[in-house]
């Protein structure tokens, strides 16, 4: 197969591609799990021939495995000098450092990108397109990633990006606290849970035994995981449509559905089964100490639960309460930002994110389900523990709707997340929530689409 062709295309200057990279990433960043406020100064100087200069926002067990996976890539391909790694802060403004460093000319050679943020990079011509030249250039094929991320993972047909993981929404649970209140099975994994009175009949249990609460999930300075939450069991519901439509320019939500949904959120708060107020370390906190027998959060909690001395837990799917199932996720991918490309360049741009594809399993160590196909479908995979128990999840995972202010820690998720978690602490109600999320979105549904 012939090498890829160098792109040579310049990132366009002007207003629509300066608000493409600016506008969509400028709000408040959030408490996220994929990384936290960490970040490096932006690379500067000459690189050194054969040096693959990369940018990421992981921090936390995620930084420090993706440093393995880096220190990996140097020790097979000549040492420290092969790579120049950075690492900023999680969220928007990751995504302005990144747009504004390739509108002025001087990008990384890679760089990740939750797929949910990938489309608008597109769409706001920052990215080159990968072929399946390129693909090849280092033995991949469309073939070896799972559909729904790869699906994901190009805008108007075109691929953009080079799918990583799938990290979706989870269900973790204390195992001594499940275990005697009988909700464990033989091999002290968690039995299965259908439906709203099941669900409910497991938290009442679990609270038994705590003396405090069923389950916790961050309702306060986190607007994320809020949103996560409410459009995992908002999608559970026949009749769910996108919130956002148009590429954002259209509120196309079901109403009467959003409002049934925050109506059971804040009734498992107002039935004591879950705490009214909790942050995000309070939430995962109450899990480690037995005052809980569930926590709902993203897989990347993984690594902290772990780390917990003498503590026992599992993870499963959340659970199916309505319809069908459903749970919020993004993916992590690779794409390669617009530039002057040299093939020599591009090839080792390629060879570095096959790299990283190759240590998937590391990666999965982690809690992400890998996009790449020859880990997922390994017997190693396999054999991970608790993580090939919501394996599946990647299958039906609901990815944010597109617009030019939606995705991971964006402001369409501050927004929202904010409303939400007001609603469960019981400050305001489904219908007053609801209608100051909408005030709010408006501005953005109104304002011309800086990518159209």
């Amino acid at each position: 197969m012939s090498s890829p062709t160098p792109e040579r295309a310049t990132p366009r200057f002007g207003r629509r591609a300066l608000l493409g990279g600016a506008l969509g990433a400028a709000a408040t960043t959030t408490l996220s799990a994929c990384g936290s406020p960490l970040a490096a100064g932006l690379a500067g100087g000459k690189l050194a021939p054969g040096t693959v200069q990369y940018w990421n926002l992981f921090g936390g067990g995620d930084g420090a495995r993706m440093v393995g996976m880096e220190q990996v890539y140097q020790q097979n391909h000549g040492g420290p000098s092969s790579l120049q790694a950075a690492t900023f802060a999680w969220g928007n403004p990751y995504y302005t450092k990144l747009s504004l460093a390739t509108l002025g000319g001087s990008p990384p050679d890679v760089a990740v990108s939750h797929l949910t943020r990938a489309t608008n990079l597109a769409r706001g011509n920052l990215l080159s397109e990968i072929t399946d030249a390129d693909l090849a250039s280092v033995g991949l094929s469309q073939s070896d990633f799972s559909a729904k991320p790869l699906a994901k993972a190009k805008t108007d047909g075109k691929l953009y990006a080079i799918p990583l993981d799938t990290h979706p929404f989870v269900l973790y649970y204390n195992s001594d606290v499940c275990q005697k209140a009988g909700l464990l099975d033989s091999d002290g994994l968690l039995k299965p849970i259908h439906g709203v009175q099941e669900f409910e009949a497991a938290l009442t249990a679990a609270k038994k035994v705590t003396g405090a609460y069923g389950l916790s999930v961050a309702t306060i300075g986190d607007t994320a995981t809020c949103w996560r939450w409410f459009t995992t069991l908002y999608h559970q519901q026949n009749g769910a449509t996108p919130f956002l439509g148009n590429n954002g320019k259209e509120l196309t939500f079901n109403e009467d559905l959003t409002i049934k949904t925050l109506e059971y959120m804040q009734s498992l708060t107002k039935r004591g089964l879950v705490p009214t107020t909790n942050d995000y370390a309070g939430a995962e906190t109450m899990l480690f100490t037995g005052k809980v027998g569930f926590y709902l959060e993203g897989e990347w909690e993984i690594t902290t639960a772990q780390s917990v001395k003498g503590f026992k837990f599992g993870m499963a799917p959340i659970p199916t309460l309505f319809d069908t199932p459903a749970a919020q996720g993004d993916s992590h991918s690779f794409v390669l930002p617009r530039q002057n490309w040299s093939e020599s360049q591009r090839k080792l741009a390629m060879g570095f994110v096959k790299s990283m594809l190759d240590q998937s399993l590391a990666w999965a160590k982690g809690g992400h389900i890998p996009a790449y196909k020859p880990t997922l479908d390994s017997q190693e995979y396999k054999n991970l523990t608790p993580q090939k128990y919501y394996a599946g999840v990647a299958d039906y995972v609901v990815y944010d709707a597109p617009a030019w202010y939606s995705g991971s820690g964006s402001t369409f998720e501050n927004i929202i997340g904010a409303q939400i978690g007001l609603v469960e602490q019981g400050i305001a109600t489904p219908k007053q929530g609801l209608d100051a999320a909408v005030g709010q979105l408006k501005t953005y549904v109104n304002t011309a689409d800086p990518l159209a």
